[in-house]
């Protein structure tokens, strides 16, 4: 994937914690977060669910909780929403949350203004249901003929893209294991574009 290596330590940082938990052992995985577990019928990654969390479960293309799309860095900031921030080229700032969602979502900021929400983690999931840890297969039964494949410039990388009017969701894959590792949403204008293109510098 072209991301910056901070995202891809955090990423299977998260992944190499998370996900064997949820995928092996739901309740030992709540309790290593100080939750408890529920498995719904027919929920992902094999029916089981955390629950335990204080932040939503859902991240769409508008955001996740007060990280919206178009909110000011400087605000979120002033906010105490704001945990470290990793200057980028071409004016992006990458920056860690604090809260409920603190470890879970990753940020980009382009001129102040928020243009990326991504995760490692599951959940959150897409308003349709899709997370990380899902396989390509599983997210084209979810998504249909609204999502398709991509691959990226070079032709080294695959994703799933999933557009909604002038943003999308993309996933992408996982850098020791087959399916999902990485779920984003922003403009098509950030997001696909530095996938397909990569970063501007």
């Amino acid at each position: 994937m072209n991301r910056p290596s901070i995202l891809l330590t955090t990423a299977a940082l998260a992944l190499g914690t998370l996900l064997p938990l949820v995928g092996a052992a739901p309740a030992a995985a709540a309790s290593a977060i100080g939750g408890t577990a529920s498995a719904p019928a027919g929920g992902p990654l094999g029916g089981a669910a955390i629950t335990g969390h204080s932040h939503p479960q859902v991240l769409g293309v508008g955001g996740a909780g007060v990280y919206r799309i178009g909110a000011s860095l400087a605000a979120l900031t002033a906010a105490g929403r704001i945990d470290w921030t990793a200057p980028g080229c071409g004016g992006v700032v990458h920056a860690g949350v604090t809260g409920s969602w603190a470890g879970v979502l990753i940020l980009a900021f382009r001129d102040d203004r928020l243009v990326e929400v991504g995760t490692a983690t599951a959940p959150p999931r897409s308003p349709a249901g899709a997370m990380v840890g899902m396989s390509f297969a599983e997210l084209e039964d979810i998504y249909g003929r609204r999502g398709s494949m991509i691959r990226n410039d070079a032709g080294d990388a695959e994703a799933y893209l999933v557009r909604v009017g002038s943003r999308v969701e993309l996933f992408t894959g996982h850098p020791i294991r087959p399916g999902v590792g990485y779920f984003q949403v922003g403009p098509a204008s950030f997001v696909e574009r530095n996938f397909r293109q990569g970063p501007a510098c």
